[in-house]
This record gives C-alpha cells, structure tokens and sequence, in this order.
C-alpha cells in the first residue's frame, strides 16, 4: 500500500522550529544533537510494510525546498531575520542524518544524528509521517476520518452553544494529527467558526503551513529540547543553571519580543529561581506542559504578584501575563482551568490530540526526542515522571544531584 506524500511543503512544521531556529543559526550553528524516537503505547507494533513507506515517506520529505512564496511568508514574521530567511533559502533535510530500522519494541527504531540546526527540524514532519502511516496502513482510514469529522462537528458546535468556553486557545495538533487533511479541516471548521462561539476564539495552529494557508496566526515559542541542549550541551555548564542560560539567550536573540517559556523542562523550583525580574518582565509569561495545572498555575501568580507587590511595575503585574496550558488537553478540563484563572491572569491554551486525532481508535502517544548533544547525554526532567526521556540513567541521577545542590545553596 502505496500512500501519497505525508508531508508537501517545508512550512508544515511547528513555529517554534523557526524560532527556535533562528536562535541556533546565530548563537549555536556548530551544535550536534541525536534525536530518538519512541512510542510510548503498550502494544503498538509497525509492521514491516509500514516502515518501509514512512522510509519512503521521508526520502520524500528530504527532497523538499522552500519556495520564495513561502520565504516571502517567513518574512512577513517580525522577530524571523533575514539572514537567518537566507539561510533556509538554501537549507533542505538530510536523508543520511536518519537511521531508520524494523527493529525494537514497537518495530520501528528512528533517530537522526547531525547538527541541531538540521535536526532540530526534523521531529515535527517525521512525528506526523510515523502516525498519518500507522493509521491509514493499519485501520480503515475512511472509517476513522468520518469518526473524526463527526467528532469535530460536536466539538465546534459545544463551543457554539456555550457548553464549553474557552477564551482564547490554538490548534497545537501537528505532530499526533490523524492525518493532514484531518489537521487542515480542523484549522479551517474551527477559525471559520469563531464568529459564532459563544466565549471561545481560535487564534491560529501551530502549523505554519496551514497559518499561511486560512491566513490566521502562527502560534508557539520554545520546546524543551532548546533549554536541554543550551543548559546541558556545553561542558562548561552546570546543567542545574540550564533555565539561566537559555533566558539570557533567548532575551539577548529577541529582546522584548519574547514569547512564552516553557517551564518543565529541569523542575519547576529553578525555573522560578531563576525567572527574576528582568526576565519575569520581558516573557509575555510561562507555558505549562507536566503537573497538576492548577497548583502550576497559583504558583506562578504568587510568583508575579511577589514581583508587583515588590516594584508596583505592571510588566510584573499578574493580570498582564499569560498561563499558557498544553498538557492533554480536552474542551471539559480547559473550559475548567479558564473559569477557575480568568479572574486572575490572562489564559489560553494549546490544544492539539484531541482537535486533530480524535476518533473511536486510541491514538499514538509518540516523541522524538533530542537524547545527546554534543555527544553529552541530556535530559528532561518534567514534573511528570513517565515523560523522562535519557539513554544514560547515571545522567539523570547526576542532573537531579546538581538541582539539588542548587537549590539548597541559593545565592
């Protein structure tokens, strides 16, 4: 079973590839980083077939090339540079970075060795080839993809009636979407809809292809691969300072054009420490990904109110940040968190599995995660355990011993 090509134009990535982008072409051009795929539901097997099309399917993905078209788009973002525009002008992915087997748990082993400002694009297209492959070569994709659509009818139409409210929230869906066309009649049903919620607007998708395409915001910032690799790739670092280093970073690539940071990725107690005025001013506010959302949420408006009450500067006051949630979201848990916060700082929320994947059948829980670099194992240590993801077990034990230290002789 021959499918047609997953991935057709190198804009179908999530916007922070770019931003993130952008920040490794100027500051880290010479950094390698192993990229490792895994698939984290019990049972899931690809078949021999399967592999062999989403080999194909990235061979294709390989051949790729940004259009002017598309360039003149990147262009049009203010905070995107045009050296760095020039830089993808000529820039397309490389096959050999990719090792590609049948073997493994789940049947399929997938990394991607070479430098981070190649691979760091490449986890967001190849997510979307392994799961848009495994649904249409294992099931009968006409039949999942009139589930979906009548599940994103009952979606939009709970969001019309006021069954669910939301305020402002973003498709997020690409990498676990059913397929393209399931992503893309989401995006559009739902942008075209906002007229109609009752207390809900979609903002924009992740995905910058489909942004350009119904002409609606590119939403995203950072993953947590870039505070990973800055924090924890450079041997001259302490990794329990990884949060101070990709701040400074990322303030000094984009001054007060910030976005939102991500706060998961070594524990919440040195993200905290070490978003300090100056920062907690310039990051429109912070992203949560792991925990429990609402004691993540009451911790960081103590946090900016401690600053407010402290300097009366309303950079640092709550009611002008934002709580943005991504964590498996569904309408019923985030109308919840945007009842229980709207009083007391700005809300919204990224939504992608259950807009984009939604059918009778369980969809793939799959990452490609960054797990060396600069041949230096690195490590994600969010507030949920089963989202570790580290080759080296002696690594873990020896990133949460510099925490610790950390934490216990604060300056």
């Amino acid at each position: 079973m021959k499918l047609k090509p997953v991935i057709t134009s190198l804009l179908e990535t999530d916007l922070y590839k770019f931003s993130m982008g952008q920040v490794i072409y100027h500051q880290y051009p010479s950094y390698k980083t192993l990229w490792t795929f895994k698939c984290r539901n019990e049972g899931v097997i690809f078949s021999e077939e399967m592999v062999q099309e989403i080999k194909e399917q990235i061979e294709h993905y390989c051949r790729l090339e940004f259009t002017q078209d598309e360039l003149d788009y990147l262009s049009s973002i203010e905070w995107l540079h045009e050296d760095y525009i020039d830089h993808l002008r000529i820039w397309n992915p490389r096959y050999a970075d990719f090792t590609i087997t049948n073997e493994g748990p789940c049947g399929l082993t997938l990394e991607a060795y070479g430098t981070w400002l190649n691979t760091s694009m490449y986890e967001i297209p190849v997510l979307a080839i392994v799961n848009e492959v495994y649904f249409r070569m294992m099931y009968n994709y006409d039949d999942l993809f009139s589930q979906y659509k009548k599940k994103l009818s009952e979606k939009t139409q709970w969001l019309i009636d006021g069954t669910y409210n939301l305020g402002g929230f973003s498709e997020f869906g690409l990498r676990r979407r059913l397929s393209a066309e399931a992503q893309d009649l989401a995006v559009k049903t739902l942008c075209e809809n906002n007229k109609n919620f009752k207390d809900s607007i979609c903002v924009g998708t992740s995905n910058v292809y489909l942004a350009k395409k119904y002409n609606v915001k590119p939403v995203g910032t950072m993953a947590h691969e870039f505070i990973m690799c800055v924090g924890q790739g450079n041997p001259m670092y302490n990794p329990a300072y990884s949060n101070k280093i990709a701040m400074k970073s990322w303030t000094d690539e984009y001054g007060v054009l910030n976005g939102t940071y991500l706060t998961d990725t070594i524990g919440e107690e040195t993200t905290h420490l070490d978003m300090e005025y100056t920062y907690s001013c310039l990051f429109g506010g912070v992203r949560h990904d792991s925990g429990d959302p609402y004691e993540w949420g009451e911790s960081w408006i103590k946090h900016y109110q401690d600053y407010y009450n402290k300097y009366h500067d309303e950079r640092v006051n709550p009611k002008a940040k934002t709580l943005l949630f991504s964590d498996s979201l569904d309408f019923k848990k985030a109308s919840a968190l945007y009842d229980y916060f709207k009083s007391k700082i700005k809300v919204a929320f990224g939504i992608g599995t259950y807009v984009a994947n939604d059918t009778d059948v369980e969809p793939l829980n799959i990452v490609m995660k960054v797990t060396e670099c600069n041949n230096r194992p690195v490590a994600k240590l969010s507030n949920e355990a089963g989202k570790t993801m580290c080759k080296d077990d002696d690594y873990i034990e020896y990133l949460k011993k510099t925490i610790d230290w950390r934490l216990t002789h604060k300056e």
